[in-house]
């Protein structure tokens, strides 16, 4: 039986060439509707579909199930999908640099796993380069399945960037793809992953409350992953909305049906989530935090990478500021390299309150305060309503107690 990604997307490059639209190659026995969810990935088709659909376009069957061209970019991208390395992946962005006429489906694969090498390092301007190029490739093949994935993690990549306005754009068209289309709920449930976290970021706060609850109970039967991750996100808004009951119950839910033997990586994600939650509360729970962030820093020691050690350190500079160890703090601090930070957008926005606020507590308070009231522009200025409002409240806080010593 094909799969969503070998069938239904060389069908639509198969008709494409022979120039025949949807209605052209369904004839009488397909309806035109059925055909557009082949080629999205929505439904897969039967041996009869498959054998009439080979007459109709005058190719042997095998033609749905191969790529046109053993090139030298088939070859590597076949490496890199199977070795799962990052020299095959370095391999793989050498000859895609080179190579220009490729099948735009081959390159649309072998931009997919580009991104992944590319985020997994934080390196976000090549990320969002191979985003921007994957989501142009799917929109020129009219693929509804494609044009979602691409969106929603281009979206993603853009709320990390700071790019709110652009980003909520992008997960607002994913999402009513998915919708209009009756995409598979893993697509269905991404866009509404990416969406939540952009309205989060955006201030809209009600709205991803609204979408955060309508992916919990979309993802109710799905995956544990799947599961983890969307209430990881009704978290995240709770978190944003001051409801830090709310917010921990939906994570320990999220850390209790996942086994880190299934996704090691995301069950250390969650603890660090749940640290950095813990940090925020009013007041901070550094006990917990501190439990929650030695679980994460065990299992990063074996699965980490370098933008999850750079997390595990800045949530050290943290804890050790809420505790008032404010020399560990400023050490901590120093070991990174503000310059080669690989964090998202708000994680060094909130980075750099906290070294205005260690600038304040070391006796520097003109420069720390003029640093606060600087990010919060640069926040508001970005779209980052939420972030801003947060960094406003950490200067009103900070006045207010120098004012009272």
């Amino acid at each position: 039986m094909a799969t969503e990604s070998s069938f239904g997307l060389r069908l639509k490059v198969l008709r494409q060439q022979q120039g025949l639209s949807q209605a052209a190659l369904a004839g009488d026995e397909i309806s035109t509707g059925y055909l557009s969810r082949l080629e999205s990935g929505a439904r897969n088709p039967t041996e009869r579909v498959i054998a009439y659909l080979a007459k109709r376009l005058d190719v042997d069957r095998s033609a749905f199930f191969i790529q046109p061209s053993s090139s030298s970019l088939t070859q590597a991208l076949s490496l890199a999908a199977s070795a799962d390395s990052s020299e095959a992946t370095e391999d793989l962005i050498d000859v895609f640099a080179t190579c220009r006429d490729e099948d735009p489906l081959l390159r649309w694969q072998a931009l997919w796993l580009i991104e992944r090498y590319w985020h997994e390092r934080g390196d976000h301007a090549q990320q969002l380069a191979c985003l921007e190029e994957l989501t142009g490739i799917a929109d020129d093949l009219e693929l509804p399945a494609l044009q979602c994935r691409s969106k929603s993690r281009l979206a993603r990549c853009l709320r990390a960037a700071g790019d709110i306005t652009r980003a909520l754009d992008f997960a607002v068209s994913a999402h009513q793809v998915a919708k209009q289309v009756g995409l598979p709920v893993s697509d269905e449930a991404n866009a509404l992953l990416a969406l939540v976290s952009v309205e989060a970021e955006a201030g809209r706060l009600p709205d991803a409350r609204a979408h955060a609850e309508e992916l919990v109970e979309l993802v109710a039967e799905a995956a544990e992953t799947l599961r983890a991750e969307a209430l990881w996100s009704a978290a995240t808004v709770c978190s944003r909305q001051g409801d830090d009951a709310a917010a921990r119950a939906f994570l320990q839910q999220a850390m209790a049906i996942l086994d880190s033997r299934v996704a090691p990586v995301l069950w250390a994600r969650l603890r660090l989530a749940a640290a950095s939650l813990h940090l925020q509360g009013s007041p901070p729970s550094t006990e917990s935090a501190r439990a929650y962030l030695k679980e994460a820093q065990a299992a990063f020691a074996l699965v980490g990478t370098p933008v999850q050690q750079q997390e595990i350190l800045v949530l050290q500079v943290h804890l050790a500021f809420e505790e008032g160890r404010y020399a560990e703090a400023r050490a901590a601090y120093s070991q990174l390299d503000v310059d080669k930070l690989m964090l998202n957008y708000r994680d060094r926005i909130r980075l750099q309150t906290l070294d205005s606020r260690l600038l304040i507590v070391e006796g520097r308070r003109k420069e720390g305060l003029a640093q606060l009231k600087q990010l919060g522009e640069d926040a508001r200025r970005a779209a980052n309503l939420d972030l801003a409002a947060e960094i406003w409240q950490v200067l009103a806080e900070t006045l207010e107690h120098t004012a009272a010593g």
